[in-house]
């Protein structure tokens, strides 16, 4: 397997990121509207992207984009708003430590929906990974 090129590098790259977001969101979001963090954030991830997209000579013409891209992709965005606005209020008003576990609860939805709605199959270890994910966010959430 390539590692450079290996889902799983990547995957473990977004989880360290996540995990890295949650701590300087935590201490961002104290003292400010959570709404206008959310924002700040967005400006500075817009920044990044566009200056790795110019060093990597990576920008397309959007109109050579098919519809079903602009569709998912404007859906995704606004799914990702609408979680980071919820995500940063929740940081604001409670504990990181329980924030975040609750927020990977969206591993567990991720595993419905692709079994529902994008025909992926079901393993054991998928199934149990996801209910070990769902049980550790109970035990976090409630106690």
């Amino acid at each position: 397997m390539n590692l450079r090129e290996s889902w799983l590098l990547f995957a473990l790259g977004s989880a360290f990121f996540a995990a890295l977001t949650a701590l300087f969101g935590k201490i961002g979001v104290a003292g400010i509207n959570s709404n206008l963090a959310t924002f700040i954030r967005t400006v500075v991830i817009l920044v990044v992207t566009a200056g790795i997209l110019s060093l990597r000579g990576e920008w397309a013409k959007p109109s050579g984009l098919p519809a079903h891209s602009w569709l998912f992709l404007v859906l995704s965005g606004m799914a990702t708003g609408l979680s980071w606005l919820c995500y940063y209020r929740a940081l604001q008003l409670g504990p990181v430590s329980k924030v975040a576990p609750i927020d990977k609860l969206s591993v567990a939805f991720v595993i419905v929906f692709g079994l529902l709605f994008l025909g992926e199959s079901a393993s054991w270890p998928v199934l149990v990974g996801g209910g070990l994910i769902l049980a550790g966010a109970l035990v976090i959430a409630m106690f």
